[in-house]
């Protein structure tokens, strides 16, 4: 049996995990290399184990989605918007979240541009992230440190948004000075992922609310990703039927 590529075996109907079998070796006095290597084998396994249970979580999330709606509105000079507020966000998507397991955090880079880092981790310790950036949002005759303080909170409330996968009930519309649209690569992945399914773009542009790819802001790029997925299975879905 090659330990590194089995993390669970079957022995008489009975399953065995790697810590089952490290408990078996103890006791018959393995040598210092083979237990080495299965504890390696646990490592791996339970890392598996933890990334599985992230993503039942999630889509366990995602079935029933907390609704955001914008509570917050403001006015200022010439500046305009409606919005939901962080605290809002961060309120509605973290008690959904907790109930799977599921915990966000974030942190902060700056460096010419400001960096905000949100991760969601599971409580069996596997996690997954997404990072956007701006400038600082100058917007309204705000001083630096406002400025900066702005944009931090934008970023924190879409990176949230954008791992989740969620959206604001009417997408915001304070993006002012702030808004990353997706590179070439991420183009080219929706184009060939709509070429997959025989879409057209005009239809999905319009769905998305943008007049072309290229303006497609990146804290709608998973929601893009995942309408295609979904447009996918129910092809799928239609044609296994037939």
């Amino acid at each position: 049996m090659d330990d590194k590529k089995v993390a669970v075996v079957e022995k008489q109907g009975i399953t065995v995990s790697p810590a089952d079998m490290i408990r078996d070796a103890v006791a018959k006095g393995a040598d210092l290399e083979k237990l080495q290597g299965l504890l390696n084998l646990q490592m791996q396994w339970e890392g598996n184990e933890a990334k599985k249970a992230y993503h039942r979580a999630m889509a366990a999330f995602k079935s029933d989605p907390p609704k955001i709606f914008k509570d917050r509105a403001v006015s200022f000079n010439q500046t305009k918007y409606n919005y939901a507020s962080l605290a809002n966000v961060v309120e509605k998507i973290s008690t959904s979240l907790s109930q799977h397991g599921l915990s966000a955090t974030w942190k902060t880079q700056t460096n010419g541009t400001i960096a905000v880092t949100c991760r969601i981790t599971h409580v069996q310790g596997h996690f997954e992230e997404t990072t956007l950036s701006a400038d600082a949002d100058k917007s309204g005759a705000k001083n630096n440190i406002q400025a900066m303080g702005s944009t931090v909170t934008y970023l924190e409330r879409y990176t949230l948004l954008a791992l989740t996968g969620l959206a604001t009930e009417d997408q915001d519309d304070d993006a002012q000075g702030v808004v990353e649209y997706i590179d070439q690569a991420q183009q080219n992945q929706i184009a060939d992922m709509l070429i997959e399914i025989n879409a057209k773009l005009e239809p999905f542009l319009k769905y998305l609310g943008v007049e072309s790819l290229d303006k497609l802001p990146k804290v709608k790029f998973q929601q893009a990703v995942e309408a295609i997925k979904s447009a996918k299975a129910k092809k799928e879905k239609k044609g296994a039927k037939k």
